[in-house]
């Protein structure tokens, strides 16, 4: 079982923007003291749902303070970005780090972002599947050129190459997964082998049926059985450990909601299309009941059941839904030293 953080660097009513990312870094290095196994780090972007607009510069951040955990982007929206420039930075990062940057990608939302950074709703309707090939590319050959709708360019060279080797002697590039929330991105998922990074909205047989289609379409893709198997999907989640059976929950009934409205309540799309919020306090009671919500053997046999339900052993846990840095220091501890030797 691999016990990581889920970190949104998210702005509490009457928070400022420093103090939600002071929180989130200092969680993280929390993790790491705590034992944990990895840090996963969303971006978003103009909204206080979460004030980390770049996951993979504050990535370069914590893989400079730490120097045993694994960091992840969760996910950097790949619609906002050019690939071949994400692709630099995950070799850059994955290089200098000995080999412990994972990416995250993703299509987003039809947000205003697309408009800001030039993507347009057509990259987030049709663009992912051309640039996340692109982006492989990059990743794992040494000259790309861009051939497709959208990224058209001369072949050029791949400079630093991401699979050069390391002082471990592995030749691997990054890990790249992605974020699916639809059965047509977890086909696109399995068709090129990339493991799944799949919501915290998401029950355990939602999950399950997502990792069973998965294997389905990668199969049919012609990945052979143990690529198939092997899989190491991830499974976002909240966790809150606390004495009581119901204090955790009371914990996050307090805090969460206000976070949830003023965060969701700030989207805008990029076309003007309806959308429908989530009853904030009704999200955050069916978040308690889904995940490790409560004492340590608790919260131990949730991650157990989804582990067996699913087959998923990678978790990235929301661990600020207190929004108190203090809190947060004391939930990634006893993470680890509570719950992760109830699981071993």
């Amino acid at each position: 079982m691999r016990i990581g953080t889920f970190v949104l660097a998210a702005r509490f009513p009457g928070q400022g923007p420093g103090e939600a990312l002071h929180r989130a870094v200092r969680s993280a290095e929390a993790a790491e003291e705590s034992g944990l196994d990895s840090v996963w780090l969303a971006e978003h972007h103009f909204v206080p749902y979460g004030v980390c607009p770049s996951a993979t510069t504050l990535a370069a951040l914590l893989l400079g303070r730490t120097r045993r955990i694994r960091v992840g982007t969760a996910v950097s929206v790949l619609p906002n970005h050019h690939p071949v420039a994400l692709g630099e930075q995950a070799a850059l990062l994955h290089l200098t780090s000995g080999g412990r940057f994972s990416l995250g990608v993703g299509r987003g939302g039809p947000w205003v972002d697309l408009e800001v950074f030039g993507g347009g709703l057509d990259a987030y309707e049709n663009g992912f599947p051309e640039a996340l090939d692109l982006l492989l590319d990059w990743l794992r050959e040494p000259r790309v050129a861009g051939r497709g709708a959208r990224f058209g360019f001369r072949e050029v060279a791949v400079v630093p190459r991401a699979d050069e080797l390391l002082t471990d002697g592995s030749a691997e590039g990054p890990e790249v997964i992605v974020a699916c929330t639809s059965p047509k991105t977890v086909r696109l998922a399995a068709s090129r082998a990339l493991p799944m990074l799949l919501g915290m909205h998401c029950g355990d047989e939602e999950k399950a049926e997502m990792v069973a289609l998965w294997r389905t379409a990668a199969r049919e893709a012609g990945h052979p059985p143990e690529v198939v198997e092997g899989a190491a999907h991830v499974s976002a989640g909240v966790a809150q450990i606390a004495d009581g059976p119901e204090d955790a929950t009371e914990t996050l009934v307090k805090t969460m909601p206000g976070w949830l409205r003023q965060g969701l309540d700030a989207h805008v799309t990029v076309d003007d299309r309806h959308r429908v919020m989530r009853d904030p306090v009704a999200y955050t009671e069916l978040l308690c009941g889904l995940h490790p919500v409560g004492p340590p053997k608790l919260a131990a046999d949730r991650l157990a059941a989804t582990a067996e339900r699913t087959g998923i052993t990678r978790f990235a846990l929301l661990v600020e839904g207190s929004g108190d840095l203090g809190a947060t220091e004391e939930n990634v501890r006893r993470l680890g030293a509570d719950v992760l030797p109830l699981l071993t």
